[in-house]
């Protein structure tokens, strides 16, 4: 399979060489590194191409690296079912940078990326309704990014006096604690049924 993969790899990139930034196999996976700028019309060659024909689009999701000037990788996984090979797409972006939609190739694209905009922040030019998916209704910030507090910013309830959800800044009641996470197993003198001949060979 990895030779196959390398093949492939080779032939993608001898033909687009205007997109292909860098590529790789590893642990049987076929991985390339593409430039935004021309990632519409290099999804739509993976789809096209007859010894591609990447037809599925399977997912799209983010990774976030607060310390990079380009801070978001956007990472698209395509399915050959023709083929029987799997890509994956990288691009890398800032977190101003806004990537292209590729709803015009692939329609089911659509929730993708406004999953990936809910969960990220990262905006999708082109996209037709381009809004959260999976947070509320004016919900703060985006719950994915490394920077995201684990308690979050507000926090809802119901609120019996005004007979409605209420929305209101998160009032943790205690400081964190200090947590002993060692096992309570470690260093205790228990004789668990069934040791005690261990224990007396040992002793002996």
């Amino acid at each position: 399979m990895s030779d196959a993969l390398t093949e492939l790899g080779t032939l993608i990139e001898a033909k687009r060489t205007d997109c292909v930034l860098s590529w790789e196999v590893a642990n049987g996976e076929l991985s390339m590194t593409v430039s935004s700028s021309n990632l519409v019309s290099f999804v739509e060659f993976l789809k096209t191409d007859s010894s591609c024909q990447f037809s599925s689009l399977v997912d799209i999701t983010a990774v976030d690296y607060p310390s990079r000037p380009q801070r978001f990788d956007v990472v698209y996984h395509f399915l050959s079912m023709y083929q029987n090979h799997r890509i994956r797409i990288k691009t890398a972006v800032r977190e101003e940078d806004m990537v292209p939609s590729i709803i015009s190739v692939h329609p089911s694209a659509n929730w993708f990326e406004r999953e990936v905009f809910d969960m990220y922040g990262i905006l999708f030019s082109g996209h037709p309704d381009l809004r959260r998916i999976l947070t509320d209704y004016g919900f703060r910030g985006y719950p994915l990014r490394k920077d995201f507090p684990t308690t979050g910013y507000t926090e809802v309830r119901y609120d019996e006096v005004q007979k409605r959800v209420v929305y209101e800044p998160v009032n943790l009641v205690q400081e964190y604690r200090q947590f002993d996470f060692m096992s309570p197993w470690e260093g205790a003198e228990y004789i668990m049924p069934g040791d005690e001949k261990a224990k007396e060979e040992k002793a002996g």
